[in-house]
């Protein structure tokens, strides 16, 4: 199982998938329980890879995630540049607005809660579509 992790200061996206690109697991997590969360992730799913975006913060969080998981688990880098504006386009093709929303130009519309899991399954898929 792969986990995709896109870092951030107070929240963050978690995603598992597997290498045939099944999501089993989307969330995005207060900074202050990953700790909590990935431990009991890693108690339940075979986690042997991990995906970070590259950007805020990756560094501090790509040490605590040694710390949390295993030293023994690789964790690879990735761009993430722009993949806050392709989960934006994808929550909607996830969740297809309803009433007047559905008016507004897809480019203005604004997903109404966090975005950032479906950063973390961005991230996954970018890996694997080069792996």
């Amino acid at each position: 199982m792969i986990l995709g992790f896109d870092p951030g200061r107070d929240k963050c996206g978690i995603a598992i998938m597997d290498k045939n690109r099944q999501l089993h697991y989307n969330q995005v997590v207060d900074s202050a329980k990953i700790t909590i969360t990935i431990t009991k992730l890693s108690q339940q799913f075979d986690i042997n890879l991990i995906i970070i975006g590259d950007q805020t913060t990756s560094k501090i969080w790509q040490q605590n995630l040694t710390e949390i998981i295993s030293e023994k688990i690789p964790i690879i880098k990735i761009d993430e540049r722009y993949s806050s504006l392709e989960a934006r386009d994808r929550y909607w093709e996830i969740y297809p607005p309803q009433g007047f929303i559905r008016l507004v130009p897809p480019g203005m519309r604004i997903p109404p809660k966090a975005i950032d899991d479906i950063v973390a399954i961005i991230l996954i898929e970018r890996y694997l579509n080069f792996n």
